[in-house]
C-alpha cells in the first residue's frame, strides 16, 4: 500500500538552562523584557509531524512517502532519511530558506520558552498525485504547510483516496468553514481532546454533527489512551504500558503511524488503535521524537503483551 504522509519536517534544537527563568524575569519590568539565558549546550534532533510519522512507519516495514519541504540546511535530515530507508521523492527543497526549526529552551523546573521558524514550511511541496492508485493508497494530512493542508483533502476526495485528517496545532490558522471543508469526507478525524474542543468551537458543530461529515473520530487522551468513535458507538482504547516515561513529545505522531500500519494491514479501527498505542509507548520512553527504535519482532511481542494476539 502507498502511504502518503504530508506535514512538517523540522529540526528541534533543544537547550537546557540550569537555572530558573523566574529568577531572571522582573515582574515590574515585564513591559520592557530583555533577557539572555546562558545555556548548558544545544542538542539538535530530527522532528516535524511528517518526519516523525514516517520514521515510525519505516520501523514497521512500511514505505511512506513524505510530502513536505526542506531548506538549505536539510542535508543532515536527508542523510537520516536515507539511513532509515525513507524515500525523499515527495520532499521539495527550498534553497532560499532554512528548514523549519523549533528552538526550545527548558529551565530546571521544566518551563519552556520556544521560538519556531517555519522557514521552508511556508512553501507547498507541489507533489504530483497523477501516479497515485486510490485503490491501494492511504494518506494522512498532518500539521504543516497551510495551503497543503487545505488542498490535499480536495485532491484525495477527487481521486477517491482514503485519508486521515489531523489539523493539530494549526487549528487556529483556519476558519470554521475551512475546517469543515478540510474534514469533510475523511476516513478519520484525529485530534486530542483539547483540539477537538477547539474544532467544535470554531465550526459550531457538536461531535455527533462532525460525525456526519467524516467516517470516524479518534480522540487521543495521553496516558489515558484514546477514544475511537464510529457510527455504531465508541470504544475506549487504553494506552500501552510504559516501562519508563521520559518524554511524551511526539507520542501523538507515533500513535498515528501505528494507526496507519494497522489500517494498512486491513485491521478494524479499534485494532489499528491498539497498534497505535504500542507505537506511541516506544516514543514516550525516549527523549526526542525519532530516538526510539525496535525490531518488528519486539514490536509485535509487546503488542501481544498489551492486547493479545492480533
Amino acid at each position: 500500500m502507498q502511504i502518503l504522509v504530508s506535514g512538517s519536517l523540522a529540526y528541534d534544537r533543544i537547550m537546557s538552562f540550569p537555572g530558573s527563568f523566574a529568577d531572571h524575569i522582573l515582574p515590574d519590568k515585564i513591559h520592557m523584557l530583555n533577557v539572555c539565558f546562558l545555556v548548558d549546550g544545544l542538542d539538535e534532533r530530527f522532528g516535524g509531524t511528517a518526519g516523525n510519522i514516517a520514521y515510525a512507519l519505516s520501523m514497521l516495514d512500511e514505505k511512506p512517502v513524505i510530502l513536505g519541504t526542506g531548506g538549505k540546511d536539510f542535508d543532515g535530515y536527508e542523510k537520516w532519511l536515507d539511513d532509515n530507508k525513507i524515500t525523499r521523492e515527495g520532499i521539495k527543497r527550498i534553497d532560499s530558506e532554512f528548514t523549519a526549526g523549533a528552538y526550545i529552551t527548558t529551565d530546571k523546573s521544566d518551563n519552556q520558552i520556544t521560538g519556531f521558524n517555519p522557514g521552508a514550511m511556508k512553501y507547498g511541496c507541489d507533489y504530483d498525485f497523477s501516479a497515485v492508485n486510490p485503490a491501494d493508497a492511504l494518506a494522512i494530512v498532518s500539521p504543516g504547510n497551510l495551503d497543503d493542508m487545505q488542498n490535499f483533502p480536495k485532491v484525495y476526495r477527487e481521486k477517491g483516496v482514503s485519508f486521515i485528517y489531523d489539523p493539530g496545532q494549526n487549528i487556529p490558522a483556519f476558519s470554521g468553514e475551512q475546517l469543515l471543508e478540510m474534514i469533510s469526507g475523511c476516513k478519520i478525524l484525529v485530534s486530542n481532546d483539547y483540539e477537538l474542543e477547539m474544532i467544535m468551537k470554531s465550526t459550531g458543530k457538536t461531535r455527533d454533527e462532525l460525525m456526519g461529515i467524516c467516517d470516524s473520530i479518534i480522540v487521543t487522551l495521553g496516558e489515558q489512551g484514546c477514544l475511537v468513535v464510529e457510527k455504531g458507538g465508541e470504544t475506549k482504547v487504553p494506552a500501552a504500558k510504559a516501562e519508563v516515561v521520559e518524554d511524551p513529545t511526539g507520542a501523538g505522531d507515533a500513535f498515528r503511524a501505528g494507526l496507519i500500519k494497522g489500517l494498512a494491514m486491513g485491521k478494524n479501527l479499534v485494532e489499528a488503535a491498539h497498534v497505535g498505542a504500542v507505537s506511541a509507548v516506544y516514543c514516550v520512553e525516549k527523549l526526542g521524537t525519532q530516538e526510539h527504535s525496535y525490531t518488528e519482532e519486539e514490536f509485535w511481542a509487546r503488542y501481544e503483551d498489551n492486547f493479545g494476539k492480533l
